[in-house]
């Protein structure tokens, strides 16, 4: 007992150990706010921040008095243009640290025989809206609740059948303008509205359907699976990136690869039902 508490004294005296973790910590969040941002206009917007910051401490250390009182004057107003032009990832990092997968939704069972059979319902459904170009907004529930979306259409909670999505997007169908929201193999909900994408982050000419799953994928953790109608294409839009001009196959092998479990991570928040 005398040698631990010898022990803990030395462990106490030392603060290396601290400051190791304090810059462990520290790196680990720099870290993730680049995985964020990567590859979106916010790294520009960072990079101007940086350069604001950059202005600024130069003001004060030449001691330039104008400068640095407009800088000292303008800093609560620049606090919050940074909280307004980040709201999107600020959101989508509260959400990433947020996803606890036993607190969310009660676990399910997997069942791998209904995931594939899902796939291939909707990759046959999808196939044929594209040949006949009709319009198709389909989102797939990850860990992200959508509940919220969900309320916004009409409630479904029926099994999942290549026959109902094309009735539902069928171009006369009240449903057909709407998105489709999948929780597992079942329809939660039809008609459903979908937040778009900021003309802002957006550097192409899209439609709407394309920037509401484009916007959603930038929210959420969703994978959203958009069928053209003008031209008949498929596009598969997550993490705010769209894969376009996706035939069956390759259709097939994104969707299994985006919402198949890995063997490593917590079970799925879905109802996969036998």
């Amino acid at each position: 007992m005398d040698y631990l508490d010898r022990f803990l004294v030395f462990f106490q005296s030392r603060t290396w150990w601290r400051d190791v973790l304090d810059i462990g910590i520290v790196a680990f969040f720099l870290y993730r706010l680049f995985l964020l941002i990567r590859g979106t206009q916010a790294v520009q917007v960072m990079i101007g921040v940086g350069l604001l910051g950059v202005i600024g401490l130069l003001a004060t250390l030449l001691d330039l008095r104008l400068l640095s009182w407009i800088f000292r004057n303008a800093a609560p107003a620049i606090l919050i243009g940074i909280i307004v032009l980040f709201q999107a990832e600020i959101r989508r990092a509260l959400d990433q640290f947020g996803r606890i997968g036993f607190l969310g939704r009660p676990l399910a069972h997997y069942n791998l025989q209904a995931f594939n059979r899902m796939i291939e319902e909707v990759v046959r459904a999808t196939t044929k809206l594209a040949q006949q170009y009709t319009g198709a907004l389909i989102v797939f529930e990850k860990e992200t609740g959508l509940e919220n979306y969900a309320n916004s259409g009409i409630r479904i909670n029926g099994e999942l059948t290549a026959e109902f999505l094309e009735a539902i997007f069928f171009p006369n169908s009240p449903l057909h303008d709407g998105a489709v929201i999948i929780r597992g193999n079942t329809i939660l909900a039809a008609g459903c509205v979908l937040p778009l994408a900021d003309e802002a982050n957006v550097r192409e000419r899209m439609g709407t359907r394309h920037r509401a799953g484009l916007g959603l994928s930038m929210q959420t953790d969703a994978v959203v699976l958009i069928v053209s109608e003008e031209r008949g294409q498929i596009t598969v839009a997550h993490e705010g990136k769209l894969l376009r001009n996706l035939d069956p196959d390759r259709l097939r092998q994104v969707l299994s690869s985006l919402l198949q479990p890995k063997p490593d991570l917590p079970r799925p928040l879905l109802a996969w039902r036998r």
